[in-house]
């Protein structure tokens, strides 16, 4: 069987995907430090983190310069793979746990991602604007909103208007209640794992 990149992302830059695989060795020496994944995940790193990472340039493209906030990133997931693959795009990888920006400052320079920053904050406190918030198992949808939302530039430069885009999993009901404007897609319709059975992307746009 080929590996997951191979397998879903094949058509990517040779020196893209070098990264890409680089970045397990990367994370498991960090990992023997700090608990940059569960460590239950890292025998299936790439499928659970890279590709799940990656599962959202399989729904839009982005215009060059555009400008990406990843809000909460943790270990640098979503925002890491996504910056690999769009080189073009600037990428601020944000945290509240200044050991996890001090890995993933050394995982930038290791990688030569020169279109990443890595900020210790947290998102409330953050004054910039970006086109889109990205996100994965940080917080309830109504509080990601509330977090994020005024973070977000009217302006939209892409085809896909300016928003919200968070990779979730289970059943959405309850976190969306209370909203109408959104659109969701079923990661198991892009990949054949019983891993994304129940994972999904969902995205708002901002203002709604």
């Amino acid at each position: 069987m080929k590996d997951p990149v191979s397998k879903y992302f094949n058509s990517l830059p040779r020196s893209q995907k070098d990264k890409l695989y680089r970045l397990e060795q990367l994370y498991k020496i960090w990992n023997d430090k700090i608990n940059l994944v569960s460590r239950k995940d890292m025998d299936n790193f790439v499928l659970h983190h890279v590709i799940h990472s990656l599962s959202i340039s399989l729904i839009t493209g982005f215009s060059t310069g555009t400008k990406i906030l990843d809000a909460g990133t943790g270990g640098g997931f979503p925002g890491v793979p996504l910056a690999i693959i769009f080189p073009e795009l600037s990428f601020t990888l944000a945290d509240s746990v200044g050991k996890k920006i001090n890995a993933l400052e050394d995982i930038r320079k290791k990688t030569a991602l020169h279109n990443i920053e890595a900020v210790w904050t947290r998102v409330e406190d953050i004054n910039a604007k970006y086109d889109f918030v990205v996100s994965r198992a940080v917080a309830p949808f109504p509080e990601l909103v509330k977090w994020t939302g005024s973070k977000i530039r009217k302006e939209s430069r892409n085809s896909l208007p300016n928003g919200i885009i968070a990779l979730k999993g289970g059943d959405m009901n309850k976190e969306l209640a209370g909203f109408s404007n959104y659109k969701i897609w079923q990661l198991k319709d892009y990949f054949e794992e019983e891993y994304f059975k129940e994972k999904k992307i969902v995205y708002m746009p901002i203002p709604s």
